[in-house]
């Protein structure tokens, strides 16, 4: 990729992605295409972003932390899926066309009705995506958005899915928000996404423990064998109530020697935003949360912000939690960013 000066902004295609760049010496990153995904190559950070296959957020396995030689254990980080509305689709599933159907009571989905009113899966078949990457000055942008095809009998298609992460330079962590601009009014819309991500395992060989700021710290043994959602560690905000900061990590280490490494966290900077979270066994340990399940009009949007990386410690965590909290929404561009109470 060729570079140009502060002034001169260079647009150029890479399978799918846009670069929007001044000098990318001055952003701190390096951007090269690759056959389904662009790799990013940073001082503290590198990862890779796919444009084709399963989309939405960071590739799975590709966020690398420089200072300790770890990577993420799962299939990608901060993930979309569907959005949803309490409630069975049980009375029409026979009707719901692609991946609509939500088959629930079982040690995959918990116990509690649940609905799709919009999809597909975005991470699993959206299939492409176009991101934009753009230089700023000690960061980098990447920004993402999709349009969901599909919806249930009597609701709209066509709302919107955004997403924008931050990259600083000579950080360990990235910000990121996730938007939806909706199509169909609702009592108690939400999405859900992974947040961080999952964890791959072997009776627990590449974590040692995992961290939920509203239950504490659990050990990988509790996790050699499948449980439901709902059965245990699930957390609702209408039962529970919001925590004062809501952070999921887990503890990285070496499956050959049994090290520990750092943590690895996603925050979610307003604990509010959060419905339902939960971590739970499935072949993996599942990290899910859904965000809103709010009354909201056809035509608003509602989402959340998050801080998601590598920490040494639950204190460093909690630091750089209260740096940024109270946040639901990310702005970007190239020349400049912040974080907002709202989802804008």
């Amino acid at each position: 990729m060729k570079s140009c000066s502060l002034s001169v902004i260079l647009t150029c295609l890479l399978a799918g992605a846009t670069v929007h760049a001044v000098d990318s010496s001055d952003s701190g990153f390096r951007i090269e295409n690759a056959d389904d995904r662009v790799l990013v190559t940073g001082e503290s950070l590198d990862f890779a972003v796919k444009t084709k296959g399963y989309c939405t957020g960071i590739a799975g396995g590709s966020l690398l932390d420089k200072k300790s030689g770890f990577h993420d254990l799962g299939f990608g980080l901060d993930i979309i899926d569907w959005l949803m509305v309490p409630g069975s689709d049980e009375a029409y599933r026979d009707k719901l066309p692609g991946d609509l159907a939500y088959v629930f009571n079982n040690p995959f989905h918990g116990k509690r009705a649940k609905k799709s009113i919009e999809g597909p899966q975005i991470c699993t078949h959206a299939n492409a995506m176009s991101p934009i990457f753009l230089h700023g000055k000690d960061y980098l942008v990447v920004k993402q958005s999709w349009q969901y095809t599909l919806a249930a009998p009597n609701k709209n298609t066509g709302s919107v899915w955004s997403q924008t992460m931050v990259f600083p330079r000579g950080k360990r962590y990235f910000l990121s928000s996730d938007k939806m601009t909706v199509k169909n009014a609702s009592d108690s819309l939400f999405f859900r996404q992974d947040m961080p991500g999952h964890i791959k395992h072997k009776n627990g060989d590449t974590f040692s423990e995992v961290y939920l700021s509203y239950h504490g710290r659990i050990p990988a043994s509790e996790f050699s064998e499948n449980f439901a959602p709902d059965e245990k560690f699930n957390y609702r905000r209408d039962i529970n109530g919001a925590p004062e900061r809501f952070i999921r990590a887990y503890h990285l280490r070496d499956p050959q020697t049994g090290k520990d490494g750092p943590w690895l966290a996603g925050m979610t900077l307003n604990p509010s935003d959060v419905s339902e979270a939960w971590c739970h066994q499935r072949g993996y340990v599942c990290l899910i949360e859904e965000i809103g399940e709010r009354p909201i009009q056809a035509g608003q949007s509602f989402g959340a912000a998050y801080v998601v990386g590598y920490f040494d410690s639950i204190e460093e965590m909690n630091a750089t939690y209260d740096q940024y909290k109270g946040h639901s929404g990310l702005i970007a561009d190239e020349t400049g960013w912040r974080l907002t109470k709202k989802s804008e």
